[in-house]
């Protein structure tokens, strides 16, 4: 999308979800500033009770009401909301909350009518969603010529000639004119049908209709490559068994609108407010409730949002028959990891497991929710499976082999630990990531210290500004004997992580070695201040902290049986 269009409509964002002044009515504050708490957290349910209560006092308060519109439409209640948006047309209030649940009424009711009798200035939700949702009344209205005449002046519009030409193919579509719909997804080298994932299949499907199926495979592989999901496979294993695909992405009027406010919402996703992008994807989900990507996109912005009831309740409405059922149980186990839950979350993933065996993400999930965890046996068998399932030349088989790493030296098993931590840099040389956790671990272990400091140096290079990789890179060089170069370095990265207490610790130990023994002292008492006396397996020791404040850090050296501090020469 172009980025004018997208900047234009998340400045709108903005002034939408702002609430702004209004009079406190005697016995509305508690009621008002309750719901205005309540919205800023996101607490939708909340929000609505109370500016319900405050609109019973203050039933004129244009504030209350579109707060009130906007959090029963974040839950996905229009009908609850409908009231009040009405009350909103009916007073001529200016609204895009409102205009966007009073367009959706109507179109649940097929008014095509009622939807091009809108006035457009006066019940604008904007240029782009009130074009085409004019051209698909159109099409409701059997006006196919005028429908298509509307899509092409949309299109004349600066920055929406993608949106209009998509959903001109999937109304030419709609009415069984697959030919037309496959020449506007084939313009450009396909680039139309590139542009989403929704686009390939409806391209996929089209083709389908046509009896081109060889095409729609090479279509589908060309777009999503080889590593298809479960429901890619299924269109692919019916495709490859001389089945037609069924046209399902906009078959009616209404699922074309539906699909004009998922369009929009997936667009600004990440680019706009999530509270503003979550009021399009769940009018797509209101008009059609079989539209699972609107509820997948409804439930991950409730996700990042904190409201992780709300997201998991929303993951459950997809069907377990349907082909994406797979990707809602995934978001459902991770809104319910991030939810604390994270045995309900593994339980989620076992049973993919038993579902979708040959499933990768699957198995790439449930090892991440086991290391995370600290199951690092379980991680490791999970991991196994994935990169068994994961093709040689695949992308993330380093990520995999990484991780599967980190495990490894979880376990002590640091022979296979390296092995792994090699084979991922055979694939991707230059990660940051692989190479500061493998030099550190090499710093540690005190092994090949100079192919350590030359892995972390690298691994700087690529990530100046985390403060793990640069404070690996100060301990390799203290480990070195290279104190008066490490110093610098960690107190950069004490700079971009103050309140870390290996890196504060680190420091001290540094500025001990290079005899700033007062600044040492300070920087351990900082360390031992942020240490979590909860994480049992924490990499900062308190107690050998409190052990250097007490008889200082060559004492403790000595008591370790470790080598005395000692400044590296040009022949070390």
């Amino acid at each position: 999308m172009p980025v004018s269009y997208l900047r234009s409509l998340t400045c709108a964002a903005a002034l939408l979800l702002t609430t702004g002044p209004m009079a406190v009515a005697d016995g509305l504050a508690g009621s008002y500033l309750a719901g205005r708490a309540a919205t800023y957290d996101s607490d939708f349910a909340a929000s609505a009770k109370y500016y319900t209560r405050a609109l019973v006092r203050d039933p004129q308060n244009v504030t209350l009401m579109e707060n009130l519109v906007y959090a029963q439409l974040a839950l996905g209640d229009v009908k609850s909301a409908l009231p009040v948006a009405q009350r909103m047309w009916g007073a001529g209030v200016r609204s895009q909350v409102a205009n966007i649940v009073m367009a959706g009424n109507l179109a649940l009711q097929d008014d095509y009518d009622g939807l091009l009798a809108r006035d457009s200035e006066q019940f604008e939700i904007s240029p782009l969603v009130d074009g085409l949702l004019d051209a698909w009344a159109y099409m409701g209205q059997g006006a196919v010529s005028q429908a298509l005449e509307q899509f092409d002046a949309v299109a004349q519009q600066d920055g929406l000639r993608f949106f209009a030409m998509y959903h001109k193919a999937l109304a030419l579509a709609s009415v069984g004119d697959y030919e037309g719909a496959e020449e506007l997804f084939a313009a450009n080298e396909g680039q139309l049908g590139r542009s989403s994932r929704r686009a390939a299949i409806a391209r996929v499907q089209v083709l389908s209709q046509l009896g081109r199926s060889e095409q729609a495979l090479e279509v589908l592989v060309e777009s999503f490559g080889e590593g298809f999901d479960p429901a890619l496979s299924d269109l692919a294993d019916r495709l490859a068994a001389g089945e037609t695909a069924a046209f399902s992405i906009a078959p009616t009027p209404r699922d074309g609108m539906a699909e004009v406010f998922f369009s929009l919402g997936q667009a600004l996703s990440g680019e706009a407010a999530n509270d503003y992008v979550l009021m399009y994807a769940r009018m797509a989900a209101t008009l059609s409730p079989a539209h699972v990507d609107a509820i997948l996109l409804s439930a991950g912005l409730l996700d990042q949002m904190g409201r992780y009831e709300l997201s998991i309740a929303t993951y459950k409405q997809v069907p377990r028959d349907h082909p994406d059922f797979h990707a809602a149980e995934l978001g459902r186990a991770e809104a319910l990891r991030r939810s604390a839950n994270p045995q309900a979350a593994a339980e989620v993933l076992e049973q993919l497991v038993r579902d979708f065996p040959q499933h990768i993400a699957v198995h790439i999930d449930l090892g991440d929710l086991m290391r995370q965890q600290e199951d690092y046996a379980g991680a490791v068998k999970a991991y196994d499976r994935a990169l068994e399932l994961s093709p040689e030349g695949a992308n993330n088989r380093w990520f995999l082999l990484y991780a599967r790493a980190i495990c490894h030296e979880r376990l002590k098993n640091w022979d296979a630990a390296e092995a792994d931590f090699r084979a991922a840099l055979e694939i991707d040389p230059d990660q940051p990531q692989v190479l500061n956790y493998l030099g550190y671990s090499l710093v540690e272990r005190q092994e090949n210290l100079d192919e350590a400091l030359s892995m972390i140096e690298r691994a700087v290079a690529a990530r100046p500004d985390s403060g793990y990789i640069v404070d690996s890179l100060g301990w390799v060089l203290y480990r070195l004997g290279d104190y008066e170069a490490a110093v610098g370095h960690l107190e950069r990265a004490v700079e971009l992580m103050p309140v870390d207490p290996v890196v504060n610790d680190h420091l001290g130990d540094v500025y001990w070695a290079v005899g700033r023994k007062l600044e040492a002292e300070f920087q351990w008492k900082r360390a031992l201040s942020f240490v979590d006396p909860d994480d049992a397996d924490a990499e900062a020791d308190p107690e050998r902290i409190r052990r250097k404040l007490d008889v200082g850090l060559d004492v403790v050296l000595a008591e370790e049986g470790a080598q005395p501090l000692q400044v590296a020469n040009d022949d070390s």
